[in-house]
């Protein structure tokens, strides 16, 4: 019952813009018309009448007006009221599933700090790239004069071989020629004297 009585007072006080004045007027107005002797006055008290009840028609359905738009309007609000609640859900589902893959993120991250920790470091690398590179460089020397004396060694070598050769055909040549000799030796000591 409250609920009823609260918009019709309301609506007959027009939020306090003097509606219930002028529907006091008008009840005067009309009192008087009631009362009033000539024809002259009791049409001034007629037209004053129906000048009220347009302003309070008028005045009701503006407040109707803004009855109807607020009723609009609440129904809007809670349209929007259940669509940012949606949103709110929805927002605290991909927040969820943020949290799982930052969660999968920061595994793969530490899987991969133990990774790096078994390795030594960029600076230490670099210094041993360094020394290597340094011994690779002596080593290169190195074997470069090694090349250049087994180079030395087989060309001594082959010169050695050559000499051994001709040495070898020497002494045979020699030995041919000392048989030969011994040859005509004992062919000499072997011919009758005459």
């Amino acid at each position: 019952m409250d609920d009823e009585v609260i918009p019709k007072s309301l609506l007959i006080d027009g939020v306090g813009a003097g509606d219930d004045q002028r529907i006091n007027l008008l009840v005067k107005s009309f009192v008087k018309w009631c009362n009033s002797g000539s024809y002259e006055e009791g049409y001034g008290q007629y037209q004053r009448m129906l000048s009220t009840l347009s302003q309070c028609e008028f005045s009701m359905g503006k407040t109707l007006l803004v009855y109807d738009m607020n009723l609009r309007e609440k129904e809007n609000y809670e349209n929007i009221y259940k669509e940012i609640e949606g949103n709110i859900a929805e927002a605290h589902k991909k927040i969820a599933e943020c949290k799982k893959e930052i969660l999968q993120a920061k595994r793969i991250c530490d899987a991969l700090a133990k990774v790096i920790q078994r390795h030594p470091d960029r600076h230490q690398i670099l210094k041993e790239l360094e020394a290597l590179g340094k011994e690779l460089e002596h080593l290169s020397h190195i074997k470069g004069s090694v090349e250049d004396k087994l180079e030395l060694r087989c060309k001594q070598f082959h010169v050695l071989l050559n000499t051994i050769h001709e040495l070898q055909q020497t002494l045979e040549s020699d030995e041919k020629l000392s048989e030969g000799e011994e040859g005509e030796e004992t062919f000499m000591d072997i011919e009758p004297k005459s």
